[in-house]
């Protein structure tokens, strides 16, 4: 039988992707010297393709947009929690042949936040309404005990927002983007908006904000990041995410029981350092 010891991370763009410097860097941890990870540009119109060429060395595969959805046709079975949110992030190719997705943001985000001491919240707030929002929203079902506020820009998004919220068994409801600011009076935030969306927030954040999880990680620290971070908020970013994410994809690649998450987290800082 073929060892499997290849992975990589597909998606378009990807060329800015910090998945092999982590997956790597666990390998060197870890003494996996015959593990190989790589990053493919990929998009959805060849994703069937690739997947199909892939040999019997292919142990998984990690997915970054816009190939979270395009996965789920191609595969045996889909985890409860990538179903819940429509979602693929982590693809495992077993030796019998089977392909299994997976979602791995999702207890990325529950396992930062209890690294930071945060396991359970009365109320939270979600800034933005993408595809992240989403796994926002299902690591908040479980740990957040009350109503979640999600602040979008427009009806169809609260709609989506508010549909998600009643598959997951919370309870969500939609306020106007323009009125962000006010999230940060929440026990939780957290911000899956893209680069400058939240800067005007800033200015008018609550004297003692909550903590604030923005899942940016470049440029870093957001003006949201640095405002509530000087009033002496928790604050998490896009790298907690990404390593977390990421141990749990190495853990189910390689069967180890236990990433090297330090070693991770250390790689990631080094290179965003230097980017």
């Amino acid at each position: 039988m073929t060892t499997h010891h290849r992975a990589a991370v597909l998606g378009s763009p990807i060329a800015h992707s910090l998945s092999p410097v982590l997956h790597r860097a666990g390998y060197a941890a870890l003494g996996l010297g015959e593990w190989r990870y790589d990053r493919f540009e990929v998009d959805e119109a060849g994703l069937a393709a690739f997947v199909a060429e892939l040999g019997p060395e292919w142990a998984g595969l990690s997915l970054t947009m816009p190939l979270k959805r395009a996965i789920i046709p191609l595969l045996d079975e889909v985890s409860a929690t990538a179903l819940s949110v429509d979602a693929v992030n982590t693809v495992v190719f077993h030796p019998d042949g089977r392909r299994t997705g997976d979602n791995t943001d999702v207890p990325g985000l529950v396992n930062a936040l209890r690294e930071r001491g945060i396991e359970r919240v009365e109320s939270a707030a979600v800034l933005g309404a993408g595809a992240t929002a989403s796994s926002a929203l299902a690591a908040l079902a479980q740990i957040c005990t009350g109503e979640v506020t999600t602040y979008v820009r427009s009806a169809e998004r609260a709609a989506e927002m508010r549909a998600l919220g009643e598959r997951l068994g919370l309870s969500v409801r939609a306020a106007d983007w323009e009125r962000g600011a006010e999230a940060l009076a929440a026990p939780l935030t957290i911000s899956t908006t893209p680069a400058g969306a939240t800067d005007s927030f800033a200015a008018a954040i609550p004297e003692q904000p909550g903590a604030l999880f923005d899942v940016l990680y470049h440029p870093w620290p957001t003006r949201l990041v640095a405002a509530c971070a000087e009033r002496g908020s928790t604050v998490l970013g896009g790298l907690d995410l990404l390593v977390h994410q990421a141990v749990l994809q190495f853990q189910q690649f390689t069967g180890e029981s236990a990433g090297p998450l330090a070693a991770m987290r250390a790689a990631g800082e080094a290179a965003l350092a230097g980017s």
